[in-house]
């Protein structure tokens, strides 16, 4: 196999993915762009094959990430795409269902495995209970943190109801639009400890080629329409 076809790049080439039986979606780079500025310790639960985080980093080279994911092969296949970016990130093989720690981040970020089926060789969680994942990965949130998460939209309900829950404040909503008139994916980022209420964004197109070729992040983009 050609190296052309074995390497396939994201965010117009600034990261270098080895394709293999889990190849991120756009969702990694739409999670990425939304992700909080000046945070400095960072967890990416689920990390897959490190989909996120690589993008992350391309937005902020000096983070500071921890990956979590309870497939050895995934990390595996993680392990090898940081060094093919030059990245170092610390990789964590636990679940975070069962993951006992004291260990929190300044920003926690995930793209929970929302969907139900049967599940894969490689062992990631399938037929998740959404409400729970979101829990955990709350308890991982320092004081003033962040937790940033992209959902199926039809379960934008249980976010919102942890993190009201957990007393997460200045919740901001952005949703992804398809094919549909209804959003396919929302963007959810919170902040830890604080009211602020919620702020719901207009969204755009899932294709929108600013975000996955041109690599600006979501406020970037915000920004240059101007409006919200």
């Amino acid at each position: 196999m050609s190296e052309k076809q074995e390497i396939f790049t994201l965010l117009n080439g600034q990261v270098k993915m080895a394709r293999s039986f889990y190849n991120p979606t756009s969702d990694a780079v739409w999670l990425a762009a939304y992700a909080p500025t000046q945070q400095t310790k960072v967890l990416d639960v689920g990390i897959g094959t490190g989909g996120v985080s690589l993008c992350l980093l391309a937005h902020f080279p000096k983070l500071n990430i921890t990956g979590l994911d309870i497939s050895e092969d995934m990390l595996k296949e993680c392990k090898k795409n940081a060094a093919l970016n030059k990245a170092e990130i610390n990789l964590i093989n636990q679940d975070i269902l069962t993951w006992s720690t004291t260990d929190r981040f300044d920003l926690v970020i995930t793209n929970p495995p929302y969907f139900n089926g049967t599940p894969a060789e490689h062992n990631a969680h399938h037929n998740t209970d959404i409400i729970k994942w979101t829990k955990r990965c709350c308890a991982r949130v320092k004081p003033n943190g962040y937790i940033c998460i992209i959902i199926d939209a039809l379960c934008t309900d249980k976010v919102i109801f942890v993190l009201n829950d957990k007393h997460f404040g200045n919740i901001q909503i952005f949703p992804l639009f398809g094919a549909k008139n209804s959003a396919e994916r929302v963007l959810i980022r919170a902040k830890q400890g604080v009211k602020t209420g919620t702020t719901l964004f207009c969204g755009t197109s899932m294709n929108n080629d600013l975000i996955l070729r041109d690599g600006l992040t979501i406020d970037a983009l915000l920004a240059t329409l101007g409006t919200l």
